[in-house]
């Protein structure tokens, strides 16, 4: 009786540690699968300028989020794809707008569930549309990049909405960008003051002189960041019916040299093929 036991107790043993260590392989090769997903997905980035390559970083970077939903650098990398395909890529309207929807909501999961962010929020005081803006106005300098691409994505997404929308909006948007502004005003080349030059274009009430002055300050910081001229130009210079800048300053993108900046030649890229695309229609623009 003593020796069954005995071997019973050595094949049970046996078995649970098989299937301990059968867990461990299952846990490392599914972790090596997602980091192979995300490794995919940006080496397919870095190459973003060709459509294909964007495709298929979307694909490997979708696929490794949904593995890993609350990683905040994943979701801030599958907010710029998203962001990218929609602003120079993707023709139709409701698709576009559908990626700018799609970018902002995952980034800014990723941002309330923050270990960093998610204590301030939790200590937040009031109903959850105040808890969330005082959640923001104290958010931490880990959190602005998902802070950034939130509200870039939102804003796109609100950029051919009713101006109802965009005004029940706008404190939110406000409150992110000037959180920003204060740890961190020069993220993305000069984004925030950026982001406020576009956006105090699409407000009613606001002094075009505002977006001026944001759209300055960009451009003075950082004039080989063309997004920051190419912002000024279809928002600023169509807004004001100042089309003899629209056109030079468009002009200046397109003969920009890309290759000058190699850290942010695709997104050069990008914007001179946006610059060529506002040119043409410049004549329906200024009607």
């Amino acid at each position: 009786m003593k020796q069954n036991l005995a071997l019973l107790s050595i094949l049970l043993v046996g078995f649970f540690s098989l299937d301990c260590a059968g867990t461990q392989q299952d846990t490392i090769a599914k972790t090596q699968n997602v980091d192979f997903l995300i490794n995919q997905g940006r080496l397919n980035w870095e190459q973003r300028t060709d459509s294909l390559a964007l495709k298929n970083a979307e694909h490997f970077i979708s696929l490794a989020y949904e593995r890993r939903p609350t990683q905040l650098d994943l979701a801030i990398l599958y907010g710029q794809i998203l962001y990218t395909r929609g602003l120079f890529i993707e023709k139709n309207i409701e698709t576009r707008n559908g990626l700018f929807l799609k970018g902002s909501q995952l980034c800014r999961n990723a941002v309330l569930n923050h270990p960093e962010f998610s204590v301030i929020y939790k200590r937040a005081q009031g109903d959850s549309s105040f808890k969330m803006l005082s959640a923001i106005a104290e958010a931490p300098p880990s959190v602005v990049p998902g802070l950034f691409w939130w509200a870039t994505n939102l804003a796109r997404y609100l950029n051919k909405k009713p101006v109802i929308e965009r005004l029940n909006h706008r404190e939110l948007l406000e409150v992110i960008m000037h959180r920003i502004l204060s740890l961190e005003p020069g993220y993305h080349y000069s984004g925030p003051y950026r982001f406020f030059g576009s956006m105090y274009t699409r407000i009613p009430g606001v002094e075009l002189s505002h977006s001026e002055t944001y759209f300055n300050q960009a451009l003075s910081a950082n004039p080989e960041y063309l997004g920051n001229a190419v912002h000024m130009a279809e928002f600023y210079h169509q807004k004001s019916g100042n089309r003899e800048q629209f056109h030079s300053m468009l002009n200046g993108v397109i003969e920009a040299d890309p290759t000058s900046h190699p850290e942010i030649m695709a997104e050069n890229l990008f914007y001179q093929d946006r610059a060529r695309m506002l040119l043409s229609k410049e004549s329906s623009l200024f009607e």
